[in-house]
């Protein structure tokens, strides 16, 4: 899993990079709150660890525009000298949890893997968008009374397009959730999946098509 990590502080953010490599994350550290915006809007990232103190704003107001943005991603605020107020304010403001400073390591670990299970609970295990369903655990597309199967790669594509359906999503947040920041892949792996897919709607005689917006990325759209 890819987490975010706003942080200003040196030091805090290069303990919790190293936290978190030693537990098997991925991460990227930005040092300001309107970066923090702009790489959490991109959709590659499972969580965020945002300290209350951003530089350029704060917690706070970076959780209220991501929210209003319609970002969903799980927010685990830290908050200094653990104060009651802070952490009632940051909750208000569609933060996930907040943890205290200071804290033990464990116990950001557990906080972390707790907003990551929540957060996955609460997506529906079917999906549905225009007049397509799709059903991750049995990789199953479905128009009407028509289904195709899907392969896993395929099925995760999908996923991806419906939960982002609201925005075009970008070859490049494509290519990370689905094959990893470090995979071998090009944009040409995507483009061959996306024609994969279109082939299955086809089939299916949806009136959903995977639109392409040149040089931005793609996007589910209903048939005019």
């Amino acid at each position: 899993m890819r987490i975010l990590i706003a942080e200003g502080e040196r030091y805090q953010a290069d303990m919790l990079v190293r936290l978190l490599k030693h537990t098997g994350y991925t991460t990227d550290v930005v040092s300001d709150g309107q970066s923090c915006i702009e790489w959490a809007a991109t959709g590659i990232y499972d969580a965020l660890i945002l300290d209350m103190k951003i530089r350029g704003t704060d917690g706070f107001a970076v959780s209220e525009t991501l929210r209003a943005q319609n970002n969903h991603i799980p927010i685990l605020m830290l908050t200094a000298n653990n104060i009651l107020a802070d952490r009632i304010r940051g909750l208000n403001n569609g933060v996930d949890y907040c943890l205290g400073k200071p804290f033990e390591s464990a116990e950001l670990l557990a906080c972390l893997a707790a907003i990551l299970r929540r957060c996955a609970v609460l997506l529906p295990s079917t999906l549905a968008l225009f007049d397509l369903t799709l059903n991750p655990s049995s990789l199953e597309l479905g128009c009407g009374e028509k289904y195709t199967r899907l392969n896993a790669r395929e099925t995760a594509i999908m996923r991806l397009l419906i939960i982002n359906s609201s925005r075009i999503l970008p070859k490049e947040t494509i290519l990370v959730k689905i094959w990893g920041y470090d995979a071998a892949v090009t944009d040409n792996n995507v483009e061959a999946y996306i024609s994969f897919l279109r082939k299955k709607l086809a089939l299916l005689q949806s009136k959903v098509r995977i639109a392409t917006y040149w040089g931005l990325g793609y996007r589910l759209e209903e048939k005019t």
